[in-house]
Parts: C-alpha cells; sequence; structure tokens
C-alpha cells in the first residue's frame, strides 16, 4: 500500500530536479518548464496531505495553485515571445534588457 512517506519523497524528488533544472538551465523556455514542475511538487504534496488528514482544504489550495501556475505560464510564454523577438535568442545570459 502506498502511504505517505512515499508520496512525500517523490513529490521532493520531482521537486529538486525542477530547482536543480532551473538552476542548472540557462534556456528561458527550459526555466519556466522547471518552474510548473516545481508547482506540480508542491501540488502531489498538498493532495497527498489532504488525503492522509482526510481533508479537502489541500486539494482546493491545489487548484489555485493550478490556476496561478497557468496565470504564470501565460505571462512567462508572453514575456518569452517578446523577448525572442526582440534579442533573438533563448539564452537567458544574453538577454541583458535591464543593463543601462
Amino acid at each position: 500500500m502506498i502511504q505517505l512517506d512515499h508520496y512525500l519523497i517523490l513529490g521532493a524528488i520531482i521537486f529538486f530536479i525542477g530547482l536543480t533544472g532551473m538552476l542548472i538551465r540557462r534556456n528561458i523556455f527550459i526555466i519556466l518548464m522547471c518552474i510548473e514542475l516545481m508547482f506540480n511538487a508542491v501540488n502531489l504534496n498538498l493532495v497527498a496531505f489532504s488525503r492522509h488528514l482526510s481533508n479537502l482544504d489541500g486539494q482546493i489550495f491545489s487548484i489555485f495553485v493550478i490556476a496561478i501556475a497557468a496565470c504564470e505560464s501565460a505571462i512567462g510564454l508572453a514575456i518569452f515571445i517578446a523577448v525572442n523577438r526582440n534579442k533573438e535568442t533563448f539564452d537567458i545570459d544574453e538577454v541583458n534588457l535591464m543593463k543601462w
């Protein structure tokens, strides 16, 4: 039988895969996907605790996190397209719009 520990370990592994991908990669699109991966790991833990405690609050909060992640994806992709049109690159080191 799958217990709470299994869900927490899986969520931690997924979160750290997303974190290391975000810190190592320099591609804007890959960084956005790693952020989504970290959001999904948090959602997995919220639903696991909600099921373990027999309380729906974690599942409801998970739905809000999914909605926020969808908004973050839409805004991130809009910024991604705008930067790509101006700089024609996907490398985050070459994008220096904030410099004088």
